[in-house]
Formats: structure tokens, C-alpha cells, sequence
């Protein structure tokens, strides 16, 4: 890739996209992949569904770059497609009634290390596995918006335009996650 598209804004990669480029491509998907994916993996909780879920976002993405409107941002374009896509995997997770679990994080974290890990360690772990599982309780709508804002760190009017809804809701529905999310952490 050259230093000239590499300094491109989004809007001026796709217009190159369009035209037939292939470096357009591979540069949006350079720069936005890692985001999408870590929005993505924060809706459903695995990995290698997150991996599936961002590739046909980007997918769908290129496929419909036409629609897109380079005076607004990539990011959050891309971010309200790969939402809607996972929404599409749990529409289909819950069709087929597949309600198991991905592999539990705690025994995801014992396969990186041998070494022994201090007693600090196992508690923020511990915890961080079980706020993870809290939020996955959340009905979706709730999820999405605290997985935006607080995981994502993304600002009220970017996470209304993702999810097609009022920077009301976005504070309502935020609010109500929290609320839930404490009384499920508070209970157990």
C-alpha cells in the first residue's frame, strides 16, 4: 500500500473502491476491521462467531458501498451494518434454538500461560468473566447500546446512528442496562 492512500480520507478510499480499486478496499478494510470485529465479538460473545460476523459485514459493506455517503463516517456506517448482522446471527441462533454458550471464559483464560498467576489476577478475571456473562443476559437492545457506549466508547449521536434510534433512547435504554446490569451483578 502507498503512503498516498494511506493518508486517504474513508470517503476518498471508497469513491476508489467504486472505481474499481482494489487498494480502496483493502485499505477501509484495513483500518475499520479491527473495530467492527471488537464490536462484534463485545454482541455475541465468541471469537469465531465474531470472525464469521465481520467478514460478512464487510462483505455486505463493500457490496453496498454505493449507498454509502462519504461526508459521513465509515466507522459508523460499517458499525450499524455489522450490528444489524449480528442481530441477523441471534435471530438465527434463536430460530434453530441453539441457546448453548460459547466455551466459558475462565477456561479460555488458563490456556495462555503455565506460569502461575497471582491471586489479583484470578479475581479481576474472575470478575471480568462474570460482568461478560451478565451482560450477555441483557436483551439485545439494552446490550447493544451498553456495548457501544462503555465497551466501545462510542459518543451518544455515533451509537443512535448505529442502531438507527433518538440520543433519547440511547440514554434510556443505557440507564435501563445499567440498572439491570447491577441488580444481576448485586444478586449474585
Amino acid at each position: 500500500m502507498n503512503s498516498a492512500s494511506a493518508e486517504m480520507s474513508d470517503g476518498e478510499l471508497a469513491r476508489l473502491a467504486l472505481a474499481g480499486r482494489e487498494d480502496g478496499y483493502r485499505r477501509l478494510l484495513e483500518r475499520h476491521r479491527d473495530t467492527v470485529f471488537r464490536l462484534v465479538r463485545s454482541l455475541v460473545g465468541d471469537s469465531d462467531t465474531a470472525l464469521d460476523i465481520t467478514q460478512e459485514a464487510f462483505v455486505s459493506g463493500f457490496a453496498a458501498l454505493k449507498r454509502y455517503d462519504p461526508e459521513r463516517p465509515f466507522r459508523a456506517w460499517m458499525s450499524r451494518i455489522a450490528v444489524n448482522k449480528a442481530r441477523d446471527w441471534a435471530r438465527r441462533r434463536k430460530v434453530r434454538s441453539f441457546f448453548s454458550r460459547a466455551v466459558d471464559i475462565d477456561e479460555a483464560i488458563t490456556v495462555a500461560d503455565d506460569a502461575p498467576i497471582s491471586d489479583t489476577i484470578i479475581y479481576h478475571r474472575a470478575e471480568l468473566a462474570r460482568a461478560m456473562r451478565a451482560i450477555a443476559t441483557l436483551p439485545h437492545n439494552l446490550r447493544e447500546v451498553l456495548v457501544l457506549r462503555t465497551i466501545q466508547d462510542l459518543p451518544e449521536a455515533d451509537t443512535a446512528t448505529i442502531l438507527g434510534i433518538s440520543g433519547k433512547a440511547v440514554e434510556t435504554r443505557l440507564y435501563r442496562a445499567r440498572k439491570q446490569l447491577n441488580e444481576i451483578l448485586g444478586a449474585s
